[in-house]
């Protein structure tokens, strides 16, 4: 399933409340939005909430807070992943702009790979800002640099003065919570403290983090998933009556990969690469020393398990969106791109990485990953 840029993705969304702040539209807007006028709402709010997706809110949540407003679906981005979605959720562009492409992103200016949202180097995982300065790794500028109303991001404590996380929220105020109470009170105090147009975005990363480590279907998921739906709903009653939009929706979905489906890269071809793998466990990203070579291994080493091409084509097709390209897209999604089918998963390990699996993944195209929800509700 591939991203619907033309209308019907988040970077889409991010067009259409770009205009609803008086801003300028880097892309189409939402179509399903095309009928309601949001400039109406003297507060627009956005709450991403971390992996929920499309399929999940529909198959567990349904008759909830959140499912009882749900008015449509999106796609995400590709890759379908928190560090290349929650950066066209700040800065309006696609990733083939913003050049974020996945969780590890090979910083030639650094001189190696490296975790983009926490900004530290793989395997070492030294601070990243020691060797290259965030404005530099990070480009494109945010939108709320260029919105013409206050803004707002309301964010977990623990990544709130995160260097990329202060770069991405330039021109707007941070509010920090510990917790979905303060959560909450947070976006509530945000609304209620001027009568002047706004644009209040807020991040919750708990159901996302969770369903790494047990499952974005497991029990301790799902609970969650009814502590945020629950937040929404008393969201929505304390901000009565204060002339909001509030808008929910999630960067990416997720899909539960069996352990025993989970493939270590093998030594032959480890050793074909010029840097760590890149990219996401569903969707890798290969820096090879020779193309032809490796593409050969690969396929014949994964069979039926993936799709293994050269990355360039991707951005051919249209992949990673359209606009002006990153400065450095070609070497961030390396020679060759490894799509993974089913519920597969490749890694490779460094020293000094701890050597655990993710249960639940993102980052891949099947409609589980890529469908994201839309949730409006006008107070």
């Amino acid at each position: 399933m591939r991203p619907d840029y033309g209308g019907g993705s988040l970077v889409n969304l991010m067009a259409s409340i770009a205009l609803s702040r008086d801003g300028t539209a880097l892309h189409a807007p939402l179509r399903i939005l095309d009928s309601i006028d949001l400039k109406d709402a003297r507060n627009v709010i956005l709450l991403i909430i971390d992996g929920l997706g499309d399929r999940l809110l529909a198959k567990r949540a349904a008759g909830g807070e959140l499912a009882r407003r749900r008015c449509g679906s999106l796609t995400s981005v590709f890759p379908s992943t928190t560090a290349s979605a929650i950066t066209t959720s700040y800065t309006g562009r696609t990733p083939l702009e913003h050049g974020v492409t996945g969780w590890f992103t090979y910083f030639s200016e650094a001189g190696c790979v490296a975790a983009a949202l926490p900004f530290r180097s793989r395997g070492e995982n030294l601070p990243l800002e020691k060797r290259l300065p965030a404005d530099k790794a990070f480009t494109a500028p945010s939108i709320f640099e260029a919105l013409p109303v206050r803004c707002i991001v309301v964010t977990h404590r623990d990544i709130i003065d995160s260097q990329y996380n202060v770069r991405h929220c330039r021109g707007a105020e941070r509010y920090p919570y510990t917790n979905v109470d303060e959560l909450v009170a947070g976006v509530e105090a945000a609304v209620k403290s001027s009568d002047e147009r706004k644009f209040v975005y807020t991040y919750w990363p708990d159901y996302d983090a969770t369903s790494h480590v047990h499952g974005c279907e497991g029990p301790e998921a799902l609970a969650k998933v009814a502590e945020i739906d629950a937040a929404f709903g008393s969201l929505l009653s304390r901000l009565s009556g204060t002339d909001s939009l509030v808008i929910a929706t999630a960067d990416h979905g997720f899909l539960d990969c069996p352990r025993e489906d989970c493939l270590e890269l093998p030594a032959a071809l480890a050793a074909q690469l010029r840097f760590p793998l890149c990219g996401e466990r569903r969707v890798v990203f290969c820096h090879v020393r020779s193309e032809k070579e490796f593409v050969s291994s690969a396929k014949e080493w994964l069979g039926e398990r993936a799709e293994v091409r050269p990355s360039r084509e991707l951005v051919e097709e249209g992949w990673f969106g359209g606009g002006v390209p990153h400065l450095l897209i070609a070497e961030r999604i390396g020679d060759v791109a490894i799509l993974i089918k089913d519920g597969y998963t490749i890694k490779d390990w460094l020293p000094g990485e701890p050597r655990h699996l993710h249960i639940g993944n993102h980052g891949g195209t099947s409609e589980d990953e890529m469908t994201i929800p839309l949730i409006m509700e006008k107070i």
